[in-house]
């Protein structure tokens, strides 16, 4: 819940450098979970609406 109040008070340069990091954590996750080393699959849809998240503030704050 604090992570979601946090993404809220972002500038949209500073969501934009987030969404970025997270795309690229989205992506080694990816990797991980096609080999078999991924120890938490729930952090997958985790960043996936983080993600959402972030582009929605920054479509609202326009």
């Amino acid at each position: 819940m604090a992570k979601i109040k946090e993404e809220k008070k972002l500038t949209k340069d500073q969501a934009e450098k987030k969404i970025l990091t997270l795309k690229k954590d989205l992506f080694n996750i990816r990797f991980k979970k096609i080999n078999n080393q991924i120890s938490n699959p729930a952090q997958y849809n985790q960043i996936k609406r983080s993600i959402a998240r972030l582009y929605t503030n920054i479509k609202n704050s326009k």
